[in-house]
């Protein structure tokens, strides 16, 4: 038997090399489509405002202030959260958790005896910063509005004529409006505009509402919440230091209102007592007099005759 053994030319050699290439080229995906020549590709905009807000509070708030700075959080997409402060540390150590934040501004909230609710305004870390005192709150699961709108859109933030009469109400309105416009384009919200957060100076007081947008053309708003006011205490120029470029003149502190309140209770118990005691007095000063008509019926008895 004979056997053939194959001789291999360097024609083939070329051949069976460019047949393995070709086998491990790789292959274009199906059903992939190529871009149409000619056609417009939408440029995406850029996120240039990248303001931060770090919104939390002090421990020790109780859950009605809770439950409002969360509803605030909920109306912020550009803000941030953290745990809540310990008592002992100092109001300047915010700056550092908003340092460690990457947060240029924050919204911090205390309290005092369980009863007042005190926030601060703070653009960190050069300031300005401003102390209010937070009354006639009503959360949005308090008030059960019929409004509503999306979350994370964009607010239209409005502001009374009067804030343009006064310097510290101008300064106020520059901070309310950094601190609740939603910067554009941020990755947290919404392209467009379906509420209106409104600040209206009353009474020496900023008086907060959000109003959902139910008819452009006719301009109709239907309230969401939540409701608060602010009544401004001290600014400051720093971020939670520095001097008093304003005190408020007519604010007055809660433990000095519930005093007097409790000195007008004790006053009115007094005079009470005074009317009391004086209308006693009266009627035992008072005898009366006799009457002629009283012994019409009189009985004479036996003893009488015998005197």
């Amino acid at each position: 038997m004979s056997s053939e053994i194959a001789v291999l030319t360097p024609a083939d050699t070329e051949k069976m090399e460019q047949t393995e290439a070709a086998s491990t080229r790789k292959r274009p995906r199906e059903g992939k489509k190529k871009k149409k020549e000619g056609r417009k590709v939408a440029k995406k905009m850029s996120w240039t405002n990248k303001q931060r807000a770090l919104v939390f509070a002090a421990r020790g708030i109780t859950f009605h202030a809770r439950h409002l700075m969360n509803d605030l959080r909920v109306l912020m997409p550009h803000s941030k959260t953290d745990s809540k402060l310990e008592r002992k540390e100092g109001l300047f150590a915010i700056n550092e958790v908003c340092e460690m934040k990457n947060c240029n501004m924050t919204m911090f909230f205390e309290m005092r005896k369980k009863l007042d609710l005190y926030m601060w305004l703070s653009m960190v870390p050069n300031g300005p910063s401003a102390r209010f005192l937070v009354q006639n709150v009503h959360t949005m699961d308090e008030l059960r509005l019929t409004g509503n709108h999306l979350r994370g859109s964009r607010p239209l933030v409005t502001f009374d004529k009067t804030f343009d009469e006064q310097p510290h109400l101008s300064l106020l309105k520059e901070m309310l409006k950094q601190m609740f416009g939603t910067p554009n384009v941020h990755p947290k919200s919404k392209p467009f505009f379906d509420h209106i957060i409104g600040f209206t100076n009353f009474d020496g007081r900023i008086w907060f509402r959000n109003f959902q947008i139910s008819d452009e053309e006719k301009g109709g708003l239907v309230e969401v919440g939540p409701r608060f006011c602010l009544w401004p205490i001290k600014i400051f120029s720093g971020s939670f230091s520095g001097e008093v470029i304003y005190e408020n003149p007519d604010y007055k502190s809660p433990n000095q209102y519930r005093n007097e309140m409790k000195m007008e209770a004790a006053n009115r118990y007094k005079l009470k007592a005074q009317k009391t005691a004086a209308k006693l007095a009266q009627e035992r000063e008072i005898v009366p007099k006799e009457d002629e008509l009283d012994q019409i019926f009189h009985t004479i008895t036996q003893d009488e005759l015998a005197g």
